[in-house]
């Protein structure tokens, strides 16, 4: 996740509410299928004081399994924290692959780029440190890129989803899949706005217009997933 927040930071809750059901997806689906290196890269990144930034490993496997499906080689990754679903991805890509990955944040980055190194991936990955629409629009200056990445991810700062939608509209193949992470800000998007903590209201009030103006996109197909704390799934359509 792009480390862009200054105020208060405070853990979404699951959707799922159970934590013992949780406790059963990870422990019988999720952990026994995760690669040693992703095991590595999520036990150092534990005792990080905002380590719940990081992808779950359940949502990592959805993601694998739809970078799959596309035979994605060429990604872009908006906001890396310390890079469990970008080492995923690296994992997941053929060994020519490569990675566009956006953060402001070099150091926690860092935490992670060592295990990527011992994994043999670190050759898939161009870590960019910077905002993101900056390097995004220098993209789209290239009119060979757009249409030329087959996955996206986006975990970030939550005001500016509907700003890269746009963006990787075009940068995105038709039949690629874009994900954007957090899209159900635990819960709180169905809560009313005045339950929210304070510090969290900004990125209830983004989501939910972010969530409104992508369903009624017709230039994609859509999946407003419950994993985690919600991802919306896109399929360029045109």
């Amino acid at each position: 996740m792009e480390s862009t927040i200054k105020r208060a930071i405070l853990p979404n809750p699951v959707i799922l509410q159970s934590e013992g059901l949780y406790e059963y997806i990870l422990d019988t689906a999720a952990y026994p299928r995760e690669a040693e290196p992703l095991k590595e890269l999520r036990k150092a990144t534990a005792s990080h004081p905002i380590a719940f930034f990081g992808t779950s490993p359940d949502a990592g496997q959805l993601m694998a399994m739809l970078m799959k499906l596309v035979h994605a080689k060429k990604t872009i990754e908006v906001g890396v924290f310390t890079g469990y679903s970008l080492l995923l991805t690296a994992l997941t890509i053929p060994d020519d692959g490569h990675i566009t990955a956006i953060d402001i944040n070099r150091e926690t980055f860092e935490i992670g780029f060592p295990i990527m190194q011992k994994a043999g991936v670190a050759h898939k990955i161009n870590f960019i440190e910077s905002q993101a629409l900056p390097v995004l629009d220098n993209l789209l200056e290239d009119k060979e890129n757009e249409g030329s990445f087959d996955f996206a991810f986006v975990d970030a700062d939550k005001e500016n989803y509907l700003s890269y939608h746009e963006r990787l509209m075009k940068l995105v193949k038709v039949g690629g899949i874009i994900i954007y992470d957090n899209t159900l800000w635990g819960g709180a998007v169905a809560s009313p706005e005045s339950s929210v903590p304070e510090p969290k209201r900004r990125g209830r009030n983004s989501l939910i217009e972010f969530n409104k103006v992508v369903s009624a996109d017709q230039r994609v197909d859509i999946s407003l997933a419950t994993i985690g704390d919600g991802m919306m799934i896109c399929s360029r359509l045109c």
